[in-house]
């Protein structure tokens, strides 16, 4: 079993040439669809397999038309790591869409709503009270 480290030097590896093979090495035109981005990489411990996350920026369909290439070239891109990383044997690999920016975004829309809920609120109580104070003069 690989020590903490090593596991970390493998994944920030991986993520580096995959990052490259997807600007330049996958030819599948589905993978073109969307952006794509690898967010993240996590190797298991016996460098075994590997998850990688990557972040789609497009619509629903480009989305899954992206992933569906993404993983019908799992096995190129394994066969390219094999090449490019000296391991003992080269790690099966998984991708995972990562949806961690879409709901950090949802998250912000949503906080940023509730802000504008709370002013508008705060300025109609203020704009009563200062009807109410006229009133009582």
């Amino acid at each position: 079993m690989a020590t903490n480290r090593r596991v970390e030097r493998v994944a920030s590896l991986i993520k580096r040439e995959v990052s490259q093979m997807l600007m330049s090495g996958i030819k599948d035109d589905r993978v073109g669809a969307g952006m794509v981005s690898v967010t993240d990489v996590v190797v298991s411990g016996d460098l075994q397999h590997t998850k990688i996350f990557v972040s789609i920026y497009g619509t629903p369909e480009a989305k899954a038309e992206t992933m569906e290439g993404l993983k019908s070239a799992a096995s190129y891109v394994r066969s390219e790591l094999g090449q490019r990383v000296r391991l003992r044997r080269t790690p099966e690999v998984i991708f995972v869409e990562d949806k961690g920016l879409e709901r950090g975004t949802q998250v912000i829309s949503l906080l940023e709503q509730l802000t504008r809920e709370r002013e508008a609120r705060e300025a109609a109580q203020a704009a009563a009270g200062v009807v109410d104070s006229t009133e009582d003069a």
